[in-house]
């Protein structure tokens, strides 16, 4: 693996994110796969991090890992100081919900639901009240646009409106950090701009942005790129240096 540069450490002196000699394993019949072999990476808060490689070089695995959606087979992960690699799966749960904000290509809204009702479901699963939840689900909506749309259903609203709904889903919970899954893969050129300068703003104001994606004009948004093949990280700098 090539080593970090200097500019990438200076980020992660106390990183929000530690993966460490990280290993998954997938048995397929007699084949045992090796989706990751030995990553490792950190992440330090208000980073933005683009998580690239071919398609099977273990970027996915990696976003399912950061995200508390897997275990690794072998190795730590560590999130916003505590070992999150060994917990079980309902602590895990509680972590998941209370730390990580997801973005997905396909939206998963809830059809029938609408965008407040999808807004609320963290909050719901997290116990905050029916008071409050409506509160920050339309306080949410506001933020991104879509102060006028909370009543309407999936089915009602847009490509770039529906991935609106689930950037304010993603945020409601006040999530250390926001992972998004290609975010813009399902959207024409001009929306899937519109949705990255969303992201761009919400690093700007604070936000933990960890991006996968394999569109180069999507990753030149992150200020560091990191490079997956066969499992393992090829590549990790600031993009300022590599573009100097």
């Amino acid at each position: 693996m090539e080593p970090m540069s200097e500019a990438a450490q200076s980020h992660t002196d106390t990183p929000m994110i530690r993966v460490q000699d990280v290993w998954k394993d997938y048995r397929m019949g007699d084949e045992v796969v090796h989706a990751l072999c030995g990553a490792s990476i950190e992440i330090g808060s208000n980073e933005y991090v683009a998580i690239m490689g071919p398609s099977g070089s273990g970027k996915s695995t990696l976003m399912n890992i950061i995200g508390c959606l897997d275990r690794p087979t072998r190795g730590e992960f560590w999130l916003s100081g505590q070992r999150v690699s060994e917990l079980g799966d309902r602590a895990l749960s509680r972590v998941r919900n209370r730390e990580i904000g997801f973005v997905f290509q396909t939206f998963n809204l809830l059809p029938r639901a609408t965008a407040l009702k999808n807004v609320e479901v963290p909050l719901l699963y997290g116990g905050v009240s029916r008071r409050l939840r409506r509160e920050r689900a339309v306080q949410m909506l506001e933020r991104v646009g879509l102060g006028d749309r909370m009543f309407h259903r999936p089915s009602e609203l847009s490509g770039g409106q529906r991935q609106r709904v689930a950037l304010a889903r993603a945020l409601v919970n006040e999530p250390s950090i926001l992972l998004a899954d290609e975010p813009t893969g399902n959207l024409d050129t001009r929306t899937g701009k519109e949705i990255m300068n969303l992201i761009s703003e919400l690093h700007d104001a604070g936000q933990t942005i960890v991006l996968v994606t394999h569109e180069a004009d999507v990753a030149g948004r992150a200020r560091r790129h990191v490079h997956l093949r066969d499992g393992d990280i090829t590549e990790d700098y600031m993009l300022e240096e590599r573009t100097r």
